[in-house]
């Protein structure tokens, strides 16, 4: 099997400066939290985007995808508008990024919530920041590549993923607090505690989902404005039922949807750090319920994978991601996870079902 820099060589005719990675994520916990101020619990996947890339000097920047159709384009349109809009936002942010010929392959399964294009943005910021030795500290990586996606490719995205390539560490989740991007490495070396964490893509995307994202950031923001807070974050669980009568009836699922997931988070986090982890089952479930309920952002083939998960014996299952397709989770004992996949497979044939750990986040590869 070629490797990234042979494939770069082929294309371009010349071997490139370096190979750099940036890992998809799965969202243990804390969906829909980040664009509140909230607190979110990802962890890096072992699946990557790989970025070879060499620098230009007339400031041009050539783009290729291995998974793509086409050939080396210049036009920053579909994929090549992430790496386009991330070599877009750190020039705008002043640094001294020049031209570069890309070339880009990837094994993070595309359309499955799992964060391909975090991973293709950050890969290819940390590609471009070390080609011209402006290297970066990984949350200002994140953020730079957050606001390519938000100004530049127009999706009105959180900073979970990002954050999540970026400095996810190999057998830990993040704990991320979105506000300040304070962060703590919990350790989730699963296996250690004879559990596996299932990842179920159910290869399914529902168009309902499209303009759903914005609707329910615009719905949140609102609910905010009305409580006279910065953001959701700021209201406490105790303080609940008092906010949701200040509200109309459309707002209120929200707010009680982001409120009690922030304390599932912290929760979850307590959890992993004292070694409880299969106490955190319930807690994944109980938060399916509410993206599935309050947020309203579940699908028929996501519910029906975490019904049937649970009632094979896992400890706990719930979407992760956006929803309306895409994945879910199931955390499973060891001895459990073939059983509890025949069952998901058994109940939608569609499934895709494979068993991970915490991997590294984005780093040179060669």
């Amino acid at each position: 099997m070629t490797t990234t820099a042979e494939n770069f060589r082929t294309v371009y005719g010349k071997p490139p400066a370096g190979v750099w990675a940036a890992p998809g994520r799965v969202n243990l916990i804390g969906e829909y939290t980040d664009f509140n101020d909230g607190f979110v619990m990802p962890f890096a996947l072992p699946h990557c985007t790989r970025v070879a890339a060499a620098p230009r000097t007339d400031g041009r920047l050539r783009l290729y995808s291995r998974d793509a159709q086409g050939g080396v384009t210049e036009e920053p349109r579909g994929w090549a508008a992430y790496p386009a809009g991330v070599a877009w936002a750190l020039r705008e942010a002043g640094l001294p990024v020049g031209g570069a010929d890309v070339y880009v392959e990837s094994d993070v399964p595309v359309g499955a919530g799992l964060s391909s294009s975090a991973a293709l943005e950050v890969a290819t910021a940390l590609a471009l920041t070390e080609l011209y030795d402006a290297g970066l500290p990984g949350p200002e990586l994140a953020r730079l590549a957050q606001r390519a996606e938000n100004a530049f490719v127009g999706v009105p995205c959180g900073i979970m993923d990002q954050m999540a390539s970026a400095c996810c560490r190999a057998g830990h989740a993040l704990h991320l607090d979105t506000r300040d991007l304070s962060m703590r490495q919990i350790p989730l070396a699963l296996e250690q505690w004879g559990l596996r964490l299932l990842v179920i893509d159910t290869r399914v995307k529902h168009e309902l989902g499209d303009g759903a994202y914005a609707a329910r950031r615009a719905g949140c923001e609102s609910a905010a404005r009305r409580l006279g807070v910065r953001a959701l974050r700021e209201v406490a669980c105790g303080e609940l039922q008092a906010a949701l009568g200040e509200l109309p009836a459309a707002e209120r699922p929200l707010v009680r949807h982001v409120v009690t997931e922030n304390d599932r988070v912290e929760r979850v986090a307590a959890l992993l750090a004292a070694g409880d982890s299969r106490a955190a089952g319930p807690l994944l479930t109980e938060g399916h319920a509410s993206l599935r309920d309050d947020f309203r952002v579940s699908c028929a083939e996501l519910d029906v994978v975490v019904e049937t998960a649970v009632k094979a014996g896992a400890l706990g299952a719930r979407m992760t991601g956006g929803g309306f397709g895409g994945s879910a989770i199931a955390l499973v004992e060891g001895a459990d996870e073939e059983r509890v996949t025949k069952a998901i497979t058994e109940a939608l044939g569609t499934a895709r079902v494979f068993g991970t750990a915490a991997g590294e986040g984005a780093r040179r590869v060669a």
